[in-house]
This record gives structure tokens, sequence and C-alpha cells, in this order.
């Protein structure tokens, strides 16, 4: 194998062609002709401006689409673990992507947050998260609310899309897989006109599980168009659309800390309820153009709407639970719930970038201002159980549940509307001192109003809240091998609702404290960072502490986290490329406070829920040539920590886990060629995440898929 491969990339507004860099060019160098190179030749990417990724005082990892071609992930959920501190969360029955970084993970009640070229695409229910049409995701650690605006202290995830090109190229690949797994995925690039191009790709999966009844149906469809309207200005537009069909699925029951008790494929729900419905369509347009002077204008607008439509049978939990009780140690109760979720989020953006000298110093300016306006609709519908009574009435076994009782007859419980808007602007200055020593100041002002209405209560709240967000950095760059950073930041995020006075809450105000070193060989075979890290968060909604205010909530919590990452890749030889994603987190309560959810005390210094103190992978790829064919051969171990699994009782901890993902490729020709995975090779039963030890979800058991791929 002794050829070698360069791609010249040029990135629009919202692309992020530069974070390619920072993970690849790691296994890459003048004398590893054998290796894929890539060149950015062009940066302009949305809240970034002209300042590179090292200089930048921050810690940002990248999974990019050839380490997840290779790997044969093709959801984003999965694609998270190969980062390090990021943890799953509460899957909210299979129906989002819900992670936490660096252990915060914002509203259990919602999806995880993240951008789509520098967009939200985080709010509203709009299913797991498809890869077909991605270039890399980019993990931006410490708070964002500078930039960004709300935001949690941890990280931002932001994912980069595939643009259109102008030369021909494309693929199209079958694969099949365990449990009924059949998936077609394509991609399609080429001019129109020498100034035209468009890409459209996208993916139909047809997909049985390892959990009994649970099969999922989903297509996803991404056509883009990029116009060079001069040599200075573009245009690009980008449609999103995906149609999914899941039924919903809270995992199993674990009792009295007896993991593996109930088999991980025993399912709860109810055949006939169907699956959920999800649809989701996003649209972005994006203009740069090159000013005088080497400045630059990025403005977009970006409008998405998202249906979440089914019904849902699910076990009960609190005193409506029979399940381990005397007498009914294996009778499971039941509820049953219909959710129409619906939303709109509109957003605009527009951002000055480019650099002036002043008194002998470089200053690397950032001017932008953004503003969105998103509705959630709701109507949800339930039937339960009365607490503390011993009915029977929508029950199954807890080792076999018996599927088709009558359907119970639902009242409604939610139909309300949720109105957001929000304006925001920002400045940010990255001053070169020296060629060495750099500072960096920034901050963002943020107006933000919510209107709520209950349609069954008759009950509206309205608020009206200001924020202010700074960030100050600092950047050594000793040499050319060692870069040294710090930064502090303060951030935010909106509470919805309101205290017992009908008083709208204070937001969740945060602070952030991070330093670190990034460093690469002079030959770029080892590269990664090392960064340690603390935030505060305050104004964290639990129980209002007032027995005169049972059943309300208030800004009264407080939590904590601090840590340490390690990011590296490295070639061993010239043949082999491993990289390390290592994190310690100890994210924790800092006061003692009541769960609102559950009206339980959590004491200071709990756990937070779902977080491993400990998260490790070591993915290894070595390149090799098998009877003349260009091949891969590849590794991923993923170790991570036992972890709370509820806030009601402290001693339900999930265990442990390691899983080992083995993987390879062969190029059979220059078109067609082979990828092979098997996910969970020792066949390890572990628990991946949990709300509740009745609502814990197993992780997948050993899974092999095998593709075929047509390249052009």
């Amino acid at each position: 194998m002794n050829k070698k491969h360069t791609l010249t990339i040029s990135v629009l507004a919202g692309a992020v062609s530069a974070v390619l860099s920072s993970t690849v060019n790691a296994q890459t160098s003048q004398e590893q002709e054998d290796v894929e190179k890539i060149e950015v030749v062009q940066q302009r990417q949305a809240y970034r401006g002209d300042v590179p990724l090292k200089s930048i005082p921050q810690n940002i990892d990248v999974v990019t689409a050839e380490l997840l071609d290779d790997l044969g992930v093709n959801d984003l959920q999965n694609a998270l673990d190969f980062t390090s501190g990021i943890a799953r969360q509460n899957s909210f029955g299979g129906m989002w992507d819900s992670f936490a970084i660096r252990g915060f993970a914002g509203d259990e009640n919602l999806p995880g947050g993240y951008l789509v070229n520098g967009f939200s695409a985080g709010r509203g229910y709009s299913g797991r998260r498809e890869t077909s049409n991605i270039q890399s995701i980019e993990v931006i650690k410490g708070p964002g609310s500078a930039l960004y605006g709300r935001s949690e202290p941890g990280g931002t995830i932001n994912i980069i899309t595939k643009k259109p090109q102008f030369s021909e190229e494309g693929y199209i690949q079958a694969t099949i897989g365990s449990y009924d797994l059949y998936r077609l995925e394509g991609d399609y690039t080429n001019e129109l006109t020498p100034d035209l191009a468009f890409r459209v790709n996208g993916a139909y999966e047809d997909a049985g599980s390892f959990r009994d009844i649970v099969e999922t149906k989903k297509i996803s469809v991404s056509p883009s168009i990029l116009y060079n309207i001069s040599d200075k200005t573009n245009i690009a537009y980008e449609l999103e659309y995906l149609d999914q069909e899941l039924p919903f699925d809270r995992g199993v029951i674990v009792t009295n800390n007896e993991f593996g008790d109930v088999p991980i494929d025993t399912f709860y729900g109810e055949p006939a309820d169907g699956p959920i419905e999800i649809d989701a369509t996003g649209h972005q347009i994006t203009l740069q153009h090159e000013l005088a002077g080497g400045w630059n204008l990025l403005a977009g607008l970006s409008y998405r709407e998202s249906s979440f439509e089914g019904f849902s049978s699910e076990v009960e939990v609190g005193g409506r639970q029979l399940v381990g009780t005397e007498g009914f140690e294996e009778t499971v109760n039941r509820r049953r719930l219909y959710r129409n979720y619906e939303s709109e989020d509109l957003a605009g953006r527009i951002e000055f970038s480019g650099t002036f000298d002043l008194a002998g110093m470089a200053h690397h300016i950032l001017i932008g201002a953004d503003a969105y306006k998103y509705t959630l609709d709701i109507t949800q519908d339930r039937w339960r159980v009365a607490w503390g009574v011993n009915d029977t009435t929508y029950s199954v076994n807890k080792y076999n549940p018996v599927y088709g009782q009558d359907l119970p007859s639902l009242s409604p419980t939610r139909f309300d509307t949720e109105d957001q808007d929000s304006v925001g602007v920002y400045i940010q200055d990255q001053i070169d001192i020296t060629d060495k020593f750099k500072i960096q100041g920034g901050i963002r002002f943020d107006d933000f109003e919510q209107d709520f209405e209950s349609y069954l209560s008759g009950q509206v709240t309205s608020q009206s809240q200001t924020a202010t967000s700074p960030r100050v950095g600092l950047v050594y760059e000793a040499s050319e091998r060692y870069t040294l950073y710090a930064s502090y930041s303060e951030g935010f995020r909106p509470n919805s609702g309101s205290n017992f006075d009908g008083e709208t809450f204070e937001p969740e105000e945060s602070k952030s404290y991070e330093a670190g070193v990034k460093f690469a060989t002079s030959d770029e075979s080892i590269t990664g960072t090392v960064s340690f890290f603390r935030a505060e968060k305050s104004n964290v909604l639990a129980a209002d502490p007032n027995p005169e205010h049972s059943g309300f909530s208030d800004t009264v919590g407080e939590a904590e986290s601090q840590g340490v990452e390690v990011d590296l890749t490295t070639m061993l030889g010239d043949d082999t490329m491993l990289t390390v994603a290592y994190a310690y987190v100890d994210a924790t309560t800092s006061n003692s406070i009541v769960n609102a959810d559950w009206g339980v005390e959590i004491p200071a210094g709990t756990q937070l829920l779902n977080i491993p103190k400990n998260k490790l992978n070591l993915t290894a790829i070595h390149y090799l040539n098998v009877a003349g064919k260009d091949s891969k051969l590849g590794a991923s171990l993923t170790y991570v920590d036992d972890r709370p699994g509820e806030l009601i009782d402290p001693d339900y901890v999930l265990p442990s886990y390691t899983t080992v993902r083995l993987f390879g490729s062969v190029n059979i020709t220059e078109a067609f060629s082979i990828n092979a995975d098997i996910e969970n090779l020792f066949d390890k039963e572990y628990y991946a995440s949990s709300y509740s030890a009745l609502w814990t979800m197993p992780g997948n058991p050993r899974q092999a898929k095998l593709s075929v791929k047509y390249a052009f």
C-alpha cells in the first residue's frame, strides 16, 4: 500500500472543515504517503472567525465521517461514544439522542441539544439523528453561551453536513446485519454548471432488534445546492427530512438490584399501540461574502419543524406500581399514553469576521447577532391505575408479558402551547500580543421571552429574561509542538414554568474554568489535548423546600463538575493509527435538594444520574495490503464506569462494562469495497442508561453487519 490521496476542501458558511484536520492530520505526514491527507484551503465557520483550532482556548474533539464509516456507526448516539467526556442519558423510550457533556445533561425531559452547521437542531422532537449526511461531529468542550447563547456548561455539539462539490463523486452502500437489519445508503454530488453544484444523500433502514416486538423503519433524505454568485460570494441551501417509526420502549425493570434477573429482550409495551411516528424537516440557507480587506460576512436562516405522535404502554412508577410488593412479586402495572408533540423553530444569524492590526498587534474580530422563534404544541392523554390501589387491570407478568389486553380509554392530561423568542448579540476579539502569546475576550447579550398557555387549566404564564455571558482566554504557543491555554466562561440556560407565587424562574447560571495543553510532534504523528476543567451550576430546578408549597418547584439546586480529559491520536509506525479518548468526571450535587419529579431528598455530594467517573475509548486502525488490495483492520474498546441509575434510591447503580468492536474493510477494486463490523464482540450484557430501576435500557448484545459499497 503506497498511495497518497490528497483531498482539498473549501469550507462554506457553517462548515467546519478545519476540525477535520485536527483529527486526520494526526495520522498524516510528508513521509507517510500511504495515509490519506486532508488540506484545508479556506476556513469559514459560524461562530469561529479566522482563528485556527490550536489557538482556541478550548478542548475541541472531532469524530469524522471516515471513522464512522470504518466502524459501521450510523446514528449520532453511538458516534458520541468515541469522544471523551460524553455520557449517555435517558433516551425517552428510544425516541431521541440524549447525552451529558462533562457531567451536565440539561433538562432530562428534553432531547440533547446540538447544532447543525451552527444552527440549533436540538429543540423539538426530531427523532434519532442519522449520519448519512454528516461530514464530521465537533464537540466543543466548555460553555458556549458567550457565542451560541443558551447552553450547558459542559459543551456544545456541532454537526457538520456534507456539502456539494464541483466534481462528480458518490457511492451507494447496502448493509445487512443481525436482528434483520437491512439498510441502503447513498450519496451523489456533481456540478450542474461551472457555478452551480448539488448534492443528495440519504438512507433507508428496516431493522429488527434484540428487544421483543421492537422494530424500526426510517428514511432520511438530504438534498443541497451551492451557487457561486461570484468568486467572492456563494449561497447554499440544504434540506433535511426524516421519517421514523419506532415503538416506545422504556427498557427492562430491575428489582432488588438483581441485574440480569429479567432477560434483556423483555418488552413491556403493547404491540397494538403501534409505533411512534416522527417526521422532521429542516431547511438551511447560508450566504458567504468576502468583503474588502479580508473581512467576511456570514448570514443564514434555518427553519425546522417536527411532529411526534403515537400511543405507548409503559411500566408504572411510584405508588402505582405493584411489582416486588407482597403478593404481587411478578405483577408489573402499566400505564397507557397518547402523545402528539409538534414544533416549529425559525432562526436567523448574521456575522462579520476579520483581522486588523492595532499598536503592532493583530486583532481577530468576530461580531454577530442571531435570533430564533420556537413554538411547541403538546397534546397528551393518559390512563393509569389509582395510587396505592392493588389494581391489576392493565398489568403483565414480570418475566413473561402476555400481549393483547383490552386497551384502556385515555383522558386528557396536557393540552398546551409554549412560545419562545430570543435575540442575542455577541462580540469577540482574539489578540495576538506576540507571535506566541494571545488573549481572547468575548461577551454576549441575550434577551429571552417565553409564553406558556395550558388550555386545560386556563393558566397563562409569561416571562422575560436577559443574560450576559462573558468569556476570557489565554493562549501561549510555546513552540510548534506545544500550546498552553486557560479560559474562564459564564453561561446560562432558561428555566421553563413558574414558582408557587406565579413568578417566572431565574435562568440556570454557570461558571466554568479550563486549562490544558495541545501538542503535536514535528511530523504530526502524535497529536492531542490534555484538559483540566471545573464547572458550577446554580438556579437548578428542584422541589420547593417550603412545606406550604408542596408540588411546586423553585431554583434552589446547585451542581458542580470537575475532571480531566485526554484526547490523543498517534501513528504506531507507518500503518497503524491509535486514538485514545479518556475522561475522569466527578459530577455531583452541591447542596441538599428534593427531586422535583420523585419528591425524594438528594443529599449534597450525590453523583449525577448516568455520569460515570471514568470512561475510556481506545480505537486502533491498521492499514494493510491483502492480495494486492488496500485494506483496513481495526478494533475499538470502550470502558464505562459504574454510575447512578436513579435518584430515588442511591443504592441503584448501573454496573461498569467493557465492550469491544471489531471492524475491517477490503477494496476489491477501485470502485467496490466490503466492510464488516461486529459490535460487542464478546456479547457482554450491560445497561447503557437509566432513569429509574423500572426504566433501565440494556445495551446491544453482539451484532454483526456486512456492507458492500460502490464508490465513484
